[in-house]
């Protein structure tokens, strides 16, 4: 194995001048570059989120017929098990994005996120984000506004020269589903999208469509997990890999012990059928010799194998499964000492390392969830439908961890502090907006109802009413 996993081409960002310079030719470099150096990058690394760990899985001598060993190939999701682990964390509680200077607009958000089921949307780019260190969506326009996550494996963003590194072109290239020695190659620039045809060989391009759009920036955007473009498990292929290769040599060690070779000490008169047919019975008789005094000789029988150094065997896996964990900031929820203390504080600081990731996380996800609303923006804008200053959304992340709220507020209270109703509800993770639910309140309390009550008149009182208000006011 070599020492490094995967080339510095396979985490190569892609730049060029501008988007006008890009010409069939330099396209189709960057597609093949991508195809032979970044997707089997990728898809390894899909490999193992989905179990299927390609190290361990390898031919080695024991899959030679002629040793006649047993090959036991055990896989661990670890892969899953990390990335599942922070999506949960960073996701489990849908992140809020609200407009608080505006409720028009801010209403106008939420339709938007729900036409789309952001939630979901935002919870598998972060997986994607995860897993591959890069996620990808594009937005289109039907008659409404939509985006939606697109596989990482047929996809890339071109960026300019400078040091800022703007998006100016995005590539997207999915098997024809008429053919499927064709490619359908998606061009996207600020202004347009251009589809070109292609051989699976990728030698040449034959355009077969252009049209404009109002998106005012390349509508496909790439979310980053790191500025490495890291997964998160990433780092510990190799640790995985030493803790598939433990676990399948002992799985492989209780087999073979079970088809030990048999040794035999003393002179036996034994024919190899008969040893094939003690060995089916599961019994041996053995008859010792005699010597000329007619002394009977020594006559022993027992098993060869390895023996097994059980306590130092798994001190080794757990050792090599400790690491995996630590150096991905995964917490061991099956250890004692971790979910034994549950309190919020408690938890607060066994996740701290992972607490810190989710914060570098979370600020390369907002800054493409504002490339995202900034693109809303822009076709809202040319539709005369609603626009907003992308500097007023406020994008909230909570971490999905238990919280003790409760010694929070007695602590709060005793203190003599205290709170409003909506500083509250924003406390609780099934309140959308807290500011709507107040006005939801606020409607359905019994004084309003009452007031309501108060001015229902019957038609014939009609001319009354007015008179019948003044007076209520003023009483």
């Amino acid at each position: 194995m070599s020492k490094k996993r995967f080339s510095d081409e396979a985490y190569k960002h892609y730049r060029y001048t501008s988007a006008d310079d890009i010409t069939e030719e330099v396209l189709l470099d960057f597609i093949n570059h991508h195809q032979a150096n970044q997707v089997p990058r990728l898809k390894e690394l899909e490999d193992y989120y989905l179990g299927n760990n390609t190290e361990v899985l390898k031919d080695r001598r024991r899959h030679e017929s002629e040793m006649k060993k047993a090959d036991h190939r055990a896989t661990h999701s670890f892969a899953a098990y990390i990335s599942n682990f922070i999506k949960g964390y960073m996701m489990g509680i849908p992140l809020k994005t609200s407009y608080p200077d505006d409720d028009t607009i801010d209403e106008w958000l939420r339709d938007v996120n729900i036409a789309n089921d952001a939630d979901a949307h935002n919870s598998e780019l972060a997986l994607n984000q995860s897993i591959f260190g890069r996620a990808y969506e594009l937005l289109y326009r039907t008659d409404e506004t939509r985006f939606v996550e697109v596989d990482v494996k047929e996809c890339f963003v071109i960026y300019d020269a400078t040091v800022e590194m703007n998006p100016i072109a995005g590539v997207r290239y999915v098997q024809d589903v008429t053919d499927e020695d064709k490619y359908v190659v998606y061009f996207y620039t600020d202004k347009e999208v251009v589809v070109y045809s292609a051989e699976s060989s990728f030698e040449q391009l034959a355009e077969i469509d252009r049209t404009n759009h109002v998106f005012g920036g390349v509508p496909l955007i790439e979310y980053e997990n790191n500025k490495y473009r890291y997964g998160d498990f990433e780092k510990v292929l190799h640790l995985i890999d030493l803790y598939d290769n433990a676990q399948s040599d002992t799985a492989n060690y209780m087999t073979d012990l079970n088809d030990a070779m048999l040794k035999i000490i003393g002179n036996v008169k034994m024919t190899m059928d008969d040893a094939k047919e003690y060995r089916k019975a599961n019994i041996m008789l053995l008859e010792p010799s005699t010597d000329a005094d007619g002394k009977e000789g020594k006559v022993d029988a027992d098993y060869i194998y390895k023996k097994y150094d059980v306590e130092g065997t798994e001190a080794y896996k757990n050792r090599i499964r400790d690491d995996i964990l630590m150096f991905t900031n995964t917490p061991n929820l099956l250890d004692e000492k971790f979910s034994g203390n549950s309190s919020g504080v408690a938890m607060m600081f066994k996740t701290f390392g992972l607490e810190q990731d989710r914060v570098s996380k979370e600020r390369s996800f907002k800054r493409s969830l504002r490339n995202r609303y900034r693109l809303i923006n822009n076709v809202s804008e040319v539709a005369s439908e609603q626009t907003f200053d992308i500097a007023g959304i406020d994008i909230t992340f909570t971490p999905n961890l238990p919280r003790d709220i409760k010694a929070e507020m007695d602590w709060f209270t005793r203190a003599g502090g205290e709170l409003s109703n909506e500083t509250m509800l924003n406390q609780l993770s099934f309140i959308e907006n807290a500011h709507d639910e107040m006005e939801r309140l606020e409607e359905e309390s019994p004084q309003a109802q009452a007031r309501e009550s108060m001015f229902q008149f019957p038609e014939d009182e009609e001319e009354n009413r007015e008179e019948i208000q003044e007076e209520a006011g003023s009483g």
